[in-house]
C-alpha cells in the first residue's frame, strides 16, 4: 500500500536517489580529482626534467644516422653536449625560475675518454666521441598520477570501465589545461592512426570474423569435432586454450584475439568460467611473447638498451643477443605460463578465493558469469544464428584460422613484424566468400557481420578510450614522475626488485609494457651498470641480465593486470568476462608469480653477481 500523494511519493523517491548518489564513494573521488587537477593545471608549474638518450650512431650512406624501431633515422641539427639549451644543468635552472624550456628534444655528440690497455706497457687512455638524444618531459609530481588514479579508483569502486576511463580522460585534461574536451581532447585522439587502426582491427575486422563465425556455425563445429576426438571435459579444454596461447605467441594483443575466440565456444560447453578462461587468455599473451621472443620485441627493445662503453651491447646485434640471454631469467613470465599450466591440469598450488568461486559456480550451476557481472561481449556473439538450410562444416573454421596465422607469420619472416591488419581483413574475407560459396544469401552474412560489430562495440569503445587515457598519462608525466622516485644509493642486491616495482607500477597506471620500457630500459641499463661498477661485481653483465629481466617482466605484469590496458580489455572481450571480474580473479595469481620472481633475482644477484 502507497501513503501519500503521488507528487510526494516521487519527491521522496528522488530525494532517496539524490541521498545514494552523495554517499558514493566514486562522487566524492571524481568530485576531488577534478577539483585538484583544475587547480594544479591552471596554478601550478610543472617541473621539468630532462633524459639523456646514448645513441648507437653509425654511418649509412655518409650520413650519420640511429636505429628507432628498427628503422635507420637521420641525426641532424646536432650541437656539443655542454652548449645545448636542454643541458640538465640549464633545465634546472628554468624550474627554478618557473620557465618552460623552448625545445622538447635535441640531439648532441660529446667526446668522452675510454681507458685503453697498452699493448705491452702502461694501460693508455682514447678519445671516443659519442652522440646521444636530449628529450625532455614535464610532471606535477604526485599529481601526475591522478588521470591513472581516477580511473583505477572508479573501476574498483564501480565496475563500470567505461565512465571510469573517461573520468580518467577529463581529470588529465583538466590538469593539462585542455577544457575543450570535445576538440582538445577526444577528437585528436579519434583521428590518430593508434584509434583507427584499433576501431579497424577490433570493431570490424574481428568483429565481423566473430559475426561471420557466429551466422555459419563455425566455432560450434570446431566445439563438436575438439570434444569428439580431444575434449573429454574442462580440464583438456582448459589443456588446448594454454597450447594455443603457447603456439600463438606473436604478441599479446593477437594471442588474446585468436586464443579467446577459438577456445571460448569450447570452454562454454564445458562449464568453464569466463573468469578463469579469460586468465588463461591473458597469462599466455604476453609472457609468452617476452619468453617465444621471435617476434617484433627484440628489435622494439633493442633500442632502448644501448649504454656507452658497454661493450656486449655496442651493436644491434648484441643487444638482439643479450635480450635472448635474458629469456632464462624472466621468471615472472615463467611462473606465469607454468601457473596457468598447472591451473589448466587442476593441479594449481595456489588458487585465490574468487577464482575458486568461479570455477566452483560455473561447474556446479552452469553459470559462466558471476550474477551481477556485465560482460564485454555480447548477446549478439553469445549464440549461433545459422540460416535454415545452411550446414556449419570445420572447414569455415580452420580456412579462415590457418590464413590468419599464415599471413601474420608470413609477414613477420618477411619484415619482421607481422601485419596483424593483413592477416583478420584476408580471413574475414575468405570467411564471407566461402559461406557465399556454400550457399548462405547475402542479407544473412551481412546480417552476420553487423551482429559480430555490435558484439564488440564496448569492447572497443574501451579500447579507445584506454588509448585516450595512455596517451594523457603520458603527457603529464606520470611515468617520468615514478622513475624519478628511484634514486642511485640502493643497494645493489636490491635494485632488480625495485626495478620491478616500478615498471610495474607504470605499465599498471598507463596500461603499457612498450610505453613502459621507452621510459625505463634508458634509465635502468646504465643504472645498473654504474651499481655494478660501484660495488665491484665480479659478474656485471650478469647483473645487468637480472636487471633487464626486472623491467622486462615488472612491464608485463602491470601490463596484463591492469584494467586499462588492451590485452586485459581483449582477453576480457574475446572470452565473454567481466572486465573487472577478470582483473580481480587475475591479479592475485599474477601477483604470487611476480613475487616468486622478485625472491630468485635478488637470490641470483645476491649469490651469483
Amino acid at each position: 500500500m502507497t501513503n501519500g500523494t503521488p507528487e510526494t511519493n516521487t519527491q521522496t523517491t528522488l530525494m532517496q536517489r539524490l541521498d545514494a548518489l552523495l554517499s558514493s564513494p566514486a562522487l566524492w573521488v571524481f568530485l576531488i580529482a577534478i577539483t585538484a587537477s583544475l587547480y594544479i593545471g591552471r596554478y601550478v608549474s610543472p617541473t621539468w626534467t630532462v633524459k639523456e638518450i646514448t645513441l648507437d650512431a653509425k654511418k649509412v650512406n655518409g650520413v650519420l644516422t640511429y636505429t628507432y624501431k628498427g628503422k635507420p633515422k637521420p641525426l641532424t641539427k646536432l650541437v656539443a653536449y655542454a652548449s645545448s639549451p636542454l643541458h640538465p644543468a640549464r633545465i634546472t635552472a628554468l624550474n627554478a625560475k618557473g620557465q618552460a624550456p623552448t625545445l622538447k628534444t635535441q640531439f648532441y655528440y660529446k667526446d668522452i675518454t675510454l681507458p685503453q690497455k697498452g699493448a705491452k706497457k702502461q694501460p693508455t687512455s682514447v678519445k671516443k666521441r659519442v652522440y646521444g638524444q636530449f628529450k625532455v618531459y614535464r610532471h606535477w609530481g604526485f599529481w601526475s598520477l591522478i588521470p591513472a588514479l581516477v580511473a583505477l579508483l572508479l573501476c574498483w569502486v564501480t565496475r563500470e570501465p567505461l565512465p571510469s576511463l573517461f573520468g580518467g580522460v577529463l581529470a588529465g585534461a583538466f590538469l593539462l589545461g585542455s577544457y575543450d574536451i570535445t576538440d582538445q581532447v577526444l577528437l585528436p585522439s579519434l583521428m590518430s592512426k593508434q584509434t583507427a587502426g584499433v576501431l579497424l582491427l577490433y570493431l570490424w575486422l574481428l568483429g565481423g570474423l566473430l559475426g561471420v563465425w557466429s551466422k555459419t556455425g563455425a566455432a560450434r563445429a570446431f566445439a563438436e569435432l575438439m570434444t569428439k576426438y580431444f575434449v573429454k571435459g574442462p580440464r583438456s579444454a582448459k589443456v588446448v586454450a594454454w597450447v594455443l596461447g603457447v603456439i600463438f605467441f606473436q604478441g599479446g594483443t593477437v594471442s588474446t584475439v585468436l586464443v579467446g575466440t577459438t577456445v571460448k565456444p569450447l570452454a562454454d560447453e564445458h562449464k568453464i568460467s569466463h573468469e578463469e578462461l579469460s586468465y588463461i587468455v591473458d597469462s599466455t599473451a604476453s609472457p609468452i611473447a617476452s619468453q617465444l621472443a621471435f617476434n617484433a620485441w627484440p628489435g622494439y627493445i633493442q633500442s632502448f638498451i644501448f649504454v656507452a662503453g658497454v661493450s656486449f651491447l655496442a651493436t644491434e646485434a648484441d643487444r638482439i643477443a643479450f635480450f635472448f640471454k635474458s629469456v632464462p631469467f624472466c621468471f615472472y613470465a615463467i611462473f606465469a605460463v607454468l601457473g596457468t599450466f598447472l591451473l589448466a591440469i587442476e593441479k594449481s598450488p595456489y588458487t585465490n578465493k574468487e577464482l575458486q568461486t568461479a570455477i566452483d559456480r560455473a561447474r556446479n550451476t552452469g553459470a559462466l558469469d558471476a550474477p551481477d557481472a556485465t560482460p564485454l561481449s555480447a548477446k549478439e556473439l553469445e549464440v549461433s544464428d545459422i540460416p535454415e538450410g545452411y550446414t556449419p562444416h570445420i572447414i569455415d573454421f580452420f580456412a579462415p584460422l590457418f590464413t590468419l596465422i599464415g599471413i601474420a607469420i608470413g609477414t613477420f619472416i618477411a619484415t619482421g613484424s607481422p601485419n596483424v591488419r593483413w592477416a583478420f581483413g584476408a580471413a574475414l574475407a575468405l570467411a564471407m566468400l566461402l559461406a557465399l560459396a556454400r550457399g548462405m544469401s547475402l542479407q544473412h552474412l551481412m546480417d552476420g557481420f553487423g551482429n559480430g560489430m555490435k558484439g564488440v562495440l564496448l569492447g572497443a569503445v574501451i579500447l579507445v578510450f584506454a588509448i585516450t587515457l595512455g596517451n594523457i598519462s603520458k603527457m603529464t608525466g606520470g611515468g617520468v614522475y615514478l622513475v624519478e622516485l628511484l634514486g642511485t644509493s640502493i643497494p645493489y642486491w636490491m635494485l632488480p626488485v625495485l626495478l620491478q616495482l616500478l615498471t610495474m607500477v607504470i605499465a599498471f597506471s598507463t596500461g603499457t609494457s612498450w610505453g613502459t620500457y621507452a621510459v625505463a630500459f634508458p634509465l635502468a641499463m646504465p643504472l645498473a651498470w654504474a651499481v655494478a661498477g660501484a660495488n665491484g661485481l665480479a659478474h656485471p653483465e650478469f647483473y645487468m641480465t637480472i636487471c633487464f629481466a626486472a623491467v622486462m617482466d615488472g612491464s608485463v605484469y602491470g601490463d596484463q593486470c591492469s584494467p586499462i590496458s588492451d590485452t586485459t580489455v581483449l582477453s576480457a572481450m574475446c572470452s565473454g568476462c567481466d572486465l573487472m571480474d577478470h582483473v580481480r580473479t587475475q591479479l592475485p595469481q599474477a601477483t604470487v608469480a611476480a613475487g616468486l620472481a622478485a625472491v630468485c633475482w635478488t637470490g641470483c644477484v645476491y649469490f651469483f653477481a
